[in-house]
């Protein structure tokens, strides 16, 4: 993507509505002002708070915004410029119940209170293969502790994969920590019983790994 079309995307995203930019200062050294506050300040309802890190282009978001019109989603990811389309979309076919939200994964909790937040999806992460890269996997034991502080007692997080690597260590670090696999599955679209909020909704990317007969793992859990 040209620096030009970048540029035209975030002077977009700031006349978005469903868009929200909190600089890290904002969310670090102050109450950010949504905090405990996304269902009435920007929703205006009370119904369940969903949660898609590192959302990319916003694809799951926007579906499962359509899919589930009774729930509140936020599409959340660093890369404004990429999530520009689905908020795009949200903003051209009129969906309520979706938002999108510029910050670093890591700082969730400053954006979010202490059980706010009811589900969690994270859907195709960086496996950061390389062991030096092990503080960047988004299911290690300091971002699930993070997680943990804003889902209610009884959220859930869902991690849909196409790395069969993501799979098997997040299965494998659950598991040790004693926390509560729900369902696991190494390839969603071969074995029968999967979710269908798992298989009816595809990213552009997933059916690309598709085609190239990559299987795509789910993991439900939550975290004790």
């Amino acid at each position: 993507m040209g620096s030009k079309n970048k540029l035209k995307r975030f002077r977009e995203n700031d006349t978005f509505s469903n868009v929200f930019q909190p600089t890290r200062d904002e969310l670090v050294q102050s109450d950010f002002e949504l905090k405990g506050h996304w269902r009435s300040k920007v929703f205006k309802n009370d119904n369940p708070l969903v949660l898609e890190l590192g959302c990319g282009k916003g694809e799951y978001s926007v579906a499962l915004a359509k899919k589930y019109p009774n729930k509140n989603f936020i599409g959340i990811d660093i890369k404004g410029a990429r999530f520009w389309r689905g908020a795009k979309t949200g903003i051209e076919e009129n969906i309520p119940n979706l938002a999108f939200m510029r910050t670093q994964i890591e700082l969730i909790d400053h954006a979010f209170a202490n059980n706010e937040v009811d589900e969690i999806w994270i859907t195709f992460p960086d496996p950061q293969i390389k062991y030096k890269r092990t503080k960047h996997r988004m299911t290690n034991a300091v971002f699930l502790e993070r997680y943990k502080q804003i889902l209610k007692p009884e959220g859930v997080v869902n991690l849909k994969t196409d790395s069969e690597f993501m799979h098997g260590y997040t299965l494998g670090l659950l598991h040790g920590a004693g926390h509560e696999v729900l369902y696991a599955n190494h390839n969603v679209y071969k074995q029968e019983g999967s979710p269908e909020e798992v298989t009816s909704i595809q990213t552009y990317y997933e059916s690309v790994y598709l085609e190239q007969n990559k299987p795509i793992t789910y993991i439900k859990f939550k975290i004790k």
